[in-house]
């Protein structure tokens, strides 16, 4: 009974993991024409968040309790996992293509394998280093360096961003999802998925607010419509797909499928990501990539699904459970996705 119950909770984690991956891919293609039909980034990136956070705000009272439960894991979901990786990934885009700027985030396993290596003095294995030098290598043939570096230098300045951002995406979700103990050094619940990603939203659109400052905003523009590959589509209906299926449905079947699976497979299947977007941005955008630049990008994902599945051994003996290094530890033992971006 147990063992059918473990694999109805996997099936579901991967259905949950692969709608995600989806929801994800397509938020790019979405936005791309409300910034080319001039919008700010940073006011997209606003709408989509505020729009999310207002959604889900009858689930954040809900679950008012982790307000004072679990501050530092809601400060930081909101602060890195939505509002970083948002901002930075949305204003890249508007300077480079959707795909480049999906591929450039796969950089993140080693990113965190850097931090595994060199800041908590852990091994690395073999093929993770492999998967990192193919996932750099591959990088180098999508931003076509024997051209000059022919792409925007600060739009791949901000992918970057987004992806050391999007690390932590994975880091507080596999955190949030681990049992712990309570301040009294009683056996504590681990928090509800879905109550983190509604004030994970809420901490986003404050601190976006506050960057993005909406009340400059050119709001006649939503009443519009946005050119899409030569087509014209309204612009409600744009910014309805980003923040209902982009970020609500997205984020709420991500950090689910994180907690039935773990953050090495659902990181694998978040891969997905970037195929989906690039194939979107081609067939809806008309963003045509190169040969080498589809090579290169086949290279970056091959990479990461290595970098991601190399998993590296625990230490043994006793192990340090301060708050800080238990939530990076825990989850890079199942090593991290480098593909958590608002794509």
């Amino acid at each position: 009974m147990q063992a059918s119950s473990g694999f109805q909770g996997r099936t579901a984690g991967l259905g949950l993991a692969l709608v995600s991956a989806f929801a994800f891919g397509g938020s790019g293609v979405a936005a791309k024409p409300l910034i080319e039909a001039g919008l700010d980034p940073l006011h997209v990136v606003w709408l989509r968040v505020a729009g999310a956070a207002v959604i889900m705000l009858p689930v954040a009272w809900r679950h008012r309790n982790l307000v004072r439960e679990r501050p530092a894991l809601l400060a930081g979901f909101g602060l890195f996992a939505v509002a970083g990786v948002q901002a930075f990934y949305f204003a890249s885009i508007s300077r480079i293509p959707v795909g480049v700027a999906l591929l450039v985030e796969y950089l993140a396993p080693a990113l965190v394998l850097g931090w595994v290596r060199f800041v908590q003095r852990r091994p690395v294995t073999r093929a993770a280093a492999v998967g990192v030098v193919l996932a750099v290598g591959g990088l180098a043939c999508v931003v076509e360096v024997w051209s000059g570096l022919k792409f925007d230098l600060l739009g791949l300045l901000l992918a970057l961003g987004a992806a050391c951002c999007q690390v932590g995406y994975f880091v507080l979700s596999d955190h949030g999802g681990q049992d712990g103990r309570d301040g009294g050094g009683k056996h504590a619940e681990p928090p509800h998925p879905v109550g983190v990603i509604a004030y994970g939203l809420i901490v986003g659109a404050a601190v976006l607010t506050v960057v993005a400052r909406p009340w400059g905003m050119d709001w006649s523009l939503l009443a519009g419509s946005a050119g899409m590959n030569g087509n014209e589509v309204p612009a409600w209906l744009l910014l309805g797909w980003i923040v209902l299926l982009a970020t609500v449905l997205a984020y709420v079947t991500g950090v689910v499928s994180v907690r039935l699976l773990s953050p090495q497979v659902a990181g694998v299947v978040a891969c997905l990501e970037a195929v989906i977007a690039t194939g979107l941005a081609w067939v809806l955008l008309g963003e045509h990539l190169s040969a080498p630049q589809l090579i290169g990008g086949f290279v970056v994902l091959t990479g990461a699904f290595i970098a991601q599945s190399a998993a590296p051994k625990p230490p043994s003996g006793p192990v340090a459970s301060g708050a800080g290094s238990g939530a990076v530890a825990g989850a890079v033992e199942g090593e991290l996705s480098g593909g958590r971006a608002p794509h």
